[in-house]
């Protein structure tokens, strides 16, 4: 019996359980990232001291993030097909149960 070693960053798993793993984390990353962002925009917008022509790009920017993280928000609370589940559905079906 082969003991597996389970960690959050993925690499002890399956390969299946790996990708899920790796893909979570870089998606949750890039989510923080956009929130960040955001916060320092806000913070540039209202609490710093900023010329009147960067005032107006930091304007913009803080409206195209406004939808940046309207489509984050939506991606991690709709439902959604998960790629990975699908391939994983897939091999238990075809009997394939073994782990990579």
């Amino acid at each position: 019996m082969k003991k597996v070693n389970h960690s959050l960053l993925g690499g002890g798993g399956n390969a299946l359980e790996n990708r899920k793993l790796l893909n979570f984390w870089a998606r949750f990353a890039i989510s923080v990232a956009n929130a960040i962002t955001f916060l320092v925009l806000l913070y540039l917008l209202f609490y710093s001291q900023v010329q009147e022509t960067s005032r107006d790009l930091i304007n913009i920017l803080t409206g195209a993030y406004v939808a940046v993280l309207a489509k984050s928000t939506d991606y991690w609370f709709r439902e959604k097909k998960d790629h990975e589940h699908e391939e994983e559905m897939d091999r238990v079906r075809n009997g394939n149960n073994t782990k990579d």
